[in-house]
């Protein structure tokens, strides 16, 4: 029987649990189309790859029958597990088609097709099985044809008789052969179990009426009672319980047939596993029960009937993820509120901290859920977490949630612990941080009106919005308070540093000049007119100070001197100008102003005595200090001085 091969796919083929929840979902038609086209694509191109046809399902797809295995959404280390033939074998149990029989391609044992120029003509053998010619294949065992011997794949005529279910000739060949009952493939796939693959009931029965083991395993380690399960055949299940098969037997991760009934909430299923001694409390090997996956996969029936067994509502996995952990995380809010009213505790932290708030913080739309957690989540857990829910909102854009956490008193200033910090190059620790961040007006906004204070993180706020170059949250900030003279200590200026960042963009600094940015510091230079060192390369602003290190202050004539803003240094020397009194550049200042003729006004702006009424306009600034200055429009002044006061007015 050349033409025989194994029910597993190549190990090429093989699929991964990250595949799992993909091909699991599918129909059987989709699955038989997707074993042809990955079969077709190695001789030609212009077929879609197995990539391409997953990512295009994943598109086309948004529902999935619910009759199918569950969309695994959770950790990697919570899916179910992936033997080797799991779902190439729900193609094999499709009829084959007979538009792909007429001399295009075949089906192959795993459910996938070739060219029929690629293979022999199909055996004869095989043939008769297929038709069920119980006739021809005792005419054929009369003239002396062993039908005992295994093919290249460890296949007998008998695993054949099996896999299409062609009971009168399993039952011939039994007779013939009745050691052969259990014998294997190269798969360790028992004839019991490719008939419970496919759901041959018949040939169930009488395998098991004739003796046949129902515990044999296959290199998974799949039962066939696991198997019936896992493709939601009752009456299979029933026959193989009535057996005694052992209903608490783990394949290879740890799942058991109850595991699989439960991902899809097959409750008839669920129902003769736990009569026949089914232990609700099994774990797989990532300590996952039952109940953990009715409540991932959003399998609220069979979640109901595993808590009326008594299982443990508060069941944790290895990770200490709970049961209602996971339907926060996956979003289903009918299993989040069944879960709190049997009393789930929703302050139980997995191993990174977490509580189930925090991560119904991460999903957008989770509203409903959030709601029903504010109540009855700790404040005192959510501060020893070291990090608010605000936090996750914020980072992931979720405005709806941020407001409704705001709404409900969560503090808009709890900072992140320093372990929870230090995971971010920039040590940042407020909420507000991360909306600025993101460049979220709104949500900027909710937190600043909530009393959020942009002036605690080590870099200000402010300097990011300058950096984005947004003028809206640039006034919010400094209208909230936001320090418009803010300097970074892991990187000391002699200046602030949000005229560092707003020196490229003039209109910016000339902003942030308009609200009290302290321009004076740019002309303090301990060289004076003396000579400079020569330019150094400092480090870039996002760079982390070594340890132990003193780190050097740098002068405004160092910055404006590198060679990223040299050929800008006459504009903004010409900017920070109109904002100080008399002052006396330094000599770096005065070469650059020297390198370009158009600069020389620039040099004579700078020569005392400055303009009395520049002076005066300088001091009465001063006077209205930072709050004044913003409220300037609203003073009782008469408007020309105002305009003259905003820099409205050119100097004569």
């Amino acid at each position: 029987m050349a033409t025989q091969v194994s029910t597993s796919r190549p190990s090429q083929s093989i699929l991964g649990s990250e595949e799992y929840s993909l091909y699991s979902s599918m129909s059987e038609e989709e699955l038989v189309q997707m074993a042809i086209e990955q079969s077709l694509s190695d001789s030609s191109t212009s077929q879609p790859t197995s990539q391409q046809h997953q990512k295009q399902h994943q598109r086309s797809n948004v529902k999935t029958d619910p009759s199918a295995a569950p969309n695994w959404v959770g950790r990697p280390s919570h899916r179910p597990p992936q033997p080797s033939n799991r779902s190439v074998q729900a193609a094999a149990a499709q009829p084959l088609n007979p538009d792909f029989n007429t001399g295009v391609v075949k089906k192959r044992y795993d459910g996938s097709y070739c060219r029929i120029a690629q293979i022999a003509e199909r055996n004869p053998i095989e043939q008769m099985i297929m038709k069920g010619d119980e006739e021809a294949l005792h005419n054929l065992m009369k003239s002396g044809k062993r039908l005992c011997e295994p093919n290249k794949d460890g296949w007998l005529p008998m695993h054949e008789a099996a896999y299409y279910g062609s009971l009168r000739c399993l039952k011939l060949l039994l007779k013939a052969y009745p050691t052969t009952i259990d014998q294997r493939t190269l798969q360790e796939e028992t004839a019991l179990y490719l008939a419970a693959l496919h759901g041959h009931l018949d040939c169930i029965q009488f395998l098991l009426q004739t003796g046949a083991e129902p515990d044999i395993v296959n290199k998974a380690r799949e039962t066939p009672l696991y198997k019936a399960s896992e493709r939601k055949n009752t009456d299979a299940v029933k026959m193989l319980v009535e057996y005694r098969a052992d209903v608490n037997h783990r394949c290879n991760q740890g799942w058991t047939a109850l595991h699989e009934a439960v991902a899809r909430n097959a409750l008839d299923i669920i129902d003769v596993l736990v009569k026949g001694g089914a232990k609700i409390e099994a774990k797989n090997c990532y300590g996952i029960t039952p109940l953990f996956v009715a409540a991932q996969s959003g399998q609220l029936e069979a979640l109901r009937y595993i808590v009326k067994c008594g299982a443990d509502i508060n069941t944790q996995a290895n990770d200490g993820a709970t049961a209602l952990f996971e339907s926060c995380k996956n979003g289903h809010d009918d299993i989040v509120e069944f879960l709190l009213s049997q009393g789930a505790d929703a302050n139980k932290q997995n191993k990174d901290g977490f509580l189930p708030i925090h991560i119904a913080a991460k999903k957008r739309d989770n509203d409903d859920i959030v709601s029903m957690l504010i109540p009855v989540t700790s404040r005192v857990r959510v501060k020893r977490s070291g990090i608010s829910p605000l936090h996750i909102a914020a980072e992931r854009n979720n405005d709806d949630i941020l407001e409704e956490l705001i709404n409900a008193g969560y503090d808009v200033n709890f900072t992140l612990s320093h372990d929870r910090a230090r995971l971010y190059e920039d040590r940042r620790s407020t909420v507000i941080y991360f909306s600025v961040m993101n460049n979220n007006i709104y949500a900027t906004k909710l937190l600043l009106e909530a009393g959020a204070n942009a002036n605690v993180d080590i870099i200000n706020p402010l300097l990011i919005s300058i950096r984005h170059g947004c003028v809206t949250t640039m006034k919010m900030l400094i209208d909230h308070g936001a320090n418009i003279n803010a300097y970074i200590s892991s990187h000391p200026t002699s200046f602030p540093a949000t005229i560092m960042f707003s020196m490229k963009y003039l209109s910016l600094l000339k902003y942030i000049m308009d609200f009290g940015g302290d321009a004076d510091s740019c002309f303090t230079c301990e060289y004076g007119n003396g000579p400079h060192p020569p330019i150094e390369v400092h480090r870039r602003q996002n760079d982390t100070p070594q340890d132990n290190k003193q780190l050097k202050i740098v002068q405004f004539c160092e910055m404006v001197s590198t060679p990223e803003l040299s050929r800008w240094a006459g504009p903004i020397i010409d900017v920070l100008l109109d904002y100080v009194g008399n002052v006396r550049l330094c000599s770096r200042l005065l070469e650059h102003l020297d390198s370009y003729s158009e600069w020389e006004c620039i040099k004579r702006k700078a020569d005392p005595p400055r303009p009395l009424t520049h002076l005066c306009r300088l001091k009465v600034r001063k006077m209205l200090d930072r709050n004044g200055l913003k409220l300037l429009d609203t003073l009782p002044l008469p408007g020309r001085l105002i305009r003259y006061l905003s820099y409205d007015t050119s100097e004569c």
